[in-house]
């Protein structure tokens, strides 16, 4: 079932459906919840609800131009929204790439909120920021400068975005996907403002208190083996780490392997 939940100004769409204990999907950039569309099914085959919502500057009726809009604690605000208007206390929450960085942070703010925690791709950003010490990671993440200047970006984004995803190993429909998405009016800018609004979040990465697997492409380009290593020091609870012989858009590319992830996280933790 699709739906839609207001949040003041701002309407997310969101895809709804199954039954049982729930499980909130965040997705990373510059995707849309369709990337968990092969994960969904054996989600709710085993009995789980799924909620996976289009996040702020993806959905086309929650895209704020300012920058300010996107601190990582009005994301994680947007994605606690979604259980209140599904009526769930408590969810199972799943990140990729962006959604990882968000379900990292509703853990360690809101673990009343999380059952548990699968983050996939998306280390620790405590992890992440040691390994930009330690490693090639600083390299790694460099584009994210890039995504801090003016227009340029959004560019950038609409005219190459296809041919930049095809190249980091996703497949050709789903870049044509994105690519098609990122061309609808204020979804560049809305996409590229996660990055933008980084330097303005007042959150502090703190180690996080729920039940955790972290999901890790072993070639994937931007998220280094460093930082998946020094994951573990910020997890204070049962962890299981699982490498995958692929790259960065494991939801789309290892659709068995996270979901399988997800079902044992889930009857782990009960």
């Amino acid at each position: 079932m699709d739906r839609r939940v207001r949040r003041g100004r701002l309407t997310f769409d969101v895809q709804d459906g199954g039954s049982g204990p729930a499980v909130l999907l965040l997705h990373g950039f510059p995707q849309d919840a369709s990337s968990w569309r092969h994960v969904v099914p054996r989600l709710r085959a085993a009995g789980l609800r799924t909620v996976a919502p289009d996040q702020r500057g993806y959905s086309p009726g929650a895209r704020p131009a300012p920058r300010r809009a996107y601190r990582l604690e009005f994301l994680v605000a947007d994605a606690l929204a979604v259980l209140d208007d599904a009526g769930v206390e408590h969810a199972h929450v799943v990140g990729h790439d962006w959604g990882g960085a968000v379900a990292w942070a509703a853990a360690w703010r809101h673990p009343e909120r999380v059952a548990s925690l699968t983050a996939v791709s998306t280390p620790h950003p405590g992890a992440l920021v040691e390994a930009m010490r330690h490693s090639d990671q600083a390299w790694r993440s460099s584009y994210m400068a890039l995504f801090q200047l003016p227009w340029l970006p959004e560019a950038l984004l609409r005219r190459r975005v296809e041919r930049m995803l095809t190249g980091s190993g996703l497949p050709a429909d789903r870049a044509r996907r994105y690519a098609a998405r990122m061309a609808e009016p204020g979804a560049a800018r809305g996409a590229l403002n996660w990055y933008r609004g980084l330097p303005l979040s007042r959150e502090v990465p703190r180690p996080v208190t729920v039940p955790t697997t972290f999901v890790w492409g072993e070639r994937d380009p931007f998220l280094g083996r460093e930082a998946a290593l020094r994951t573990r020091r910020y997890v204070r609870a049962d962890y299981e780490f699982v490498p995958v012989q692929d790259g960065h858009w494991l939801p789309e590319l290892s659709a068995d392997v996270v979901a399988d992830a997800v079902l044992r996280r889930v009857a782990a933790s009960g």
